[in-house]
C-alpha cells in the first residue's frame, strides 16, 4: 500500500510538473525547461513510460539528457534566461516594494545568473 501511494504521489507531481511546462511553452513569463526536466525526474521515480517519452521527446528530449549527464544549459537557453531575470530585476526596482525585497531578489537574481552562465554548454543536440 505504501508502494502505491509513493508512485501515485510521484506520478501527481510529474503531472503537474508537466502541465507547467506546458503552460510555459505559451506564457512568455512562465520557463518550460526546468518544469519538463521535474516532470521526467519525477517520472523516472513513478512513471518510467513517462520518463521515456520525456528524454526521446523530439525537442526536449536532447536538453534533458544533457542536463542530466552533464548538467549543461545551451548558450540560447542561459542569455534569454538572464536576459529575463535582468528585465525582472530592473522592473523590481520600479515597484513599491520594500529596498530590502528588491535588494533580496536581485541578489538572488545576480547569483542564480552567475551560477546559470557557468554551466558547461552541451554537445549538438
Amino acid at each position: 500500500m505504501l508502494q502505491q501511494t509513493k508512485i501515485f504521489l510521484w506520478r501527481i507531481l510529474a503531472v503537474i510538473a508537466l502541465i507547467l511546462g506546458v503552460i510555459g511553452a505559451f506564457l512568455p513569463i512562465m520557463p518550460t525547461v526546468p518544469f519538463v526536466l521535474m516532470a521526467a525526474w519525477a517520472g523516472g521515480h513513478g512513471w518510467p513510460q513517462l520518463e521515456h517519452y520525456l528524454l526521446n521527446h523530439p525537442k526536449y528530449g536532447c536538453y534533458i539528457r544533457q542536463w542530466r549527464e552533464h548538467g549543461a544549459v545551451s548558450r540560447k537557453a542561459k542569455c534569454f534566461a538572464i536576459f529575463m531575470m535582468s528585465c525582472s530585476g530592473v522592473m523590481l526596482w520600479f515597484s513599491p516594494a520594500p529596498l530590502w525585497s528588491k535588494w533580496a531578489v536581485t541578489l538572488t537574481m545576480a547569483s542564480v545568473a552567475l551560477w546559470l552562465w557557468l554551466r558547461p554548454e552541451p554537445k549538438q543536440c
